[in-house]
């Protein structure tokens, strides 16, 4: 192993204003359900222009929350990528309902809005599907727009997983998180992203009556509202109304996400800085190929993902995640396409095959690393790994 420190595919960038931030919400009478999330959840309309924010445990809450508050019927459809973490599928379990499919664009990495419009065309009219989820992957938001107009022609509700997306930018120049096209968008602020609050996430949204049901749904289903309340036997007086959780979020982690929140604009820039490095370094490998964002968006570029033609070098992956591992070099495979996962294989019989765009994708990924603590000495490290492959 190199005696050089190790480069992560992924970290945190915690700063002195963010460690006294902290510190003040510490000694505060409150640290959680405190003035901290409230003025957490103002600051994230502020800066992406929705309505409301409900800020939750992590990025699972989120969307678990989000699907929840569309208040479909039980075994509902709802459709998204198999490019993903498993959480955005899992959310349309949770809440009884089945998840479907639609393999993604071999440039963007993306949902293909091809692909969605043609899985709703073949589907009967009356078991088509009640819900898109598009997620925006490694930050790359692109499709969106299509793929709102295809939900709107069809019905559909959309809820975007924007969990590596903050910080980014629509072809129209709104914001990630704007809910411009979508009914809810969700964040995560885990330790990896963006911009982290520790653990954490958040639901946007533009309707007071999802805001409402999100906020129910937060915290067991209980209101303490007056206004809200069947009955009221005092000011001890609360109503469990819903069926709900404790997805709370500590006041601790909301002046920590306030603190990153005003940085993000600075780390975004930052990935793209890198990004630029990587693509510049990478362009003309014939062995590789870098990832695709079209040009007219900003992107939160939570990921750099590279693919790798393996035959051409001569090795497989594993051989060398560790070969540049032991030059002190992080990598990571994201994602595993989750219709081959065990547990939807044996529920729902999907098969080797089903989406070949997003299998051939995983086969050849490889992230390495990228985030705002990197200095030009680290990215020089990680390009000479690379480029020594072969």
């Amino acid at each position: 192993m190199s005696t050089e420190s190790f480069l992560p595919y992924g970290r945190q960038q915690i700063e002195q204003d963010d460690i006294d931030a902290v510190s003040t919400a510490l000694t505060a009478e409150l640290i959680t359900t405190g003035p901290e999330i409230a003025a957490f959840e103002a600051d994230l309309c502020e800066y992406t222009g929705a309505r409301y924010a409900v800020a939750v445990a992590n990025g699972t809450a989120a969307l678990h929350l989000a699907v929840l508050a569309l208040g479909l019927p039980r075994g509902s459809i709802g459709v998204t990528t198999p490019n993903t973490f498993v959480a955005t599928a899992n959310a349309l379990l949770y809440a009884g309902h089945t998840p479907r499919f639609v393999d993604i664009d071999a440039q963007t990495y993306c949902m293909s809005p091809e692909c969605l419009a043609e899985f709703l065309d073949s589907a009967p009219e009356d078991n088509r599907a009640d819900v898109v989820l598009p997620v925006h992957f490694a930050g790359n938001t692109a499709g969106v727009e299509a793929i709102s107009d295809i939900a709107k022609r069809y019905g559909l509700r959309v809820i975007e997983d924007a969990s590596h997306s903050i910080g980014g930018k629509y072809r129209d120049g709104s914001r990630v998180g704007s809910c411009r096209y979508s009914d809810m968008t969700t964040f995560s602020f885990h330790p990896v992203k963006t911009m982290t609050t520790g653990e954490g996430g958040a639901i946007m949204t533009n309707d007071p009556d999802l805001y409402r049901q999100l906020m129910l749904l937060r915290t067991h289903g209980i209101t303490r509202s007056p206004e809200e309340m069947t009955q009221n036997h005092g000011i001890w007086y609360y109503e469990m109304q819903a069926l709900g959780f404790n997805y709370r979020i500590t006041d601790i982690q909301g002046a920590l996400g306030r603190s990153q929140l005003r940085k993000l604009d600075r780390f975004v820039a930052r990935r793209q800085e890198l990004v630029d490095g990587y693509n510049k370094a990478f362009a003309d490998v014939p062995w590789l190929t870098t990832p695709w964002v079209e040009p007219d968006r900003q992107t939160g570029w939570h990921l750099y993902v590279l693919q790798f033609d393996w035959d051409a070098i001569g090795q497989d992956r594993p051989t060398v995640m560790a070969r540049i591992r032991e030059q002190g070099i992080g990598s990571q495979v994201l994602y595993i396409p989750v219709h081959t996962q065990p547990y939807y294989r044996e529920t729902y019989g999907f098969l080797d095959g089903d989406f070949p765009v997003a299998e051939t994708y995983y086969e050849n990924a490889l992230a390495i690393p990228l985030y705002p603590g990197m200095t030009a000495e680290d990215q020089i490290r990680v390009i000479t790994a690379v480029l020594n492959l072969a």
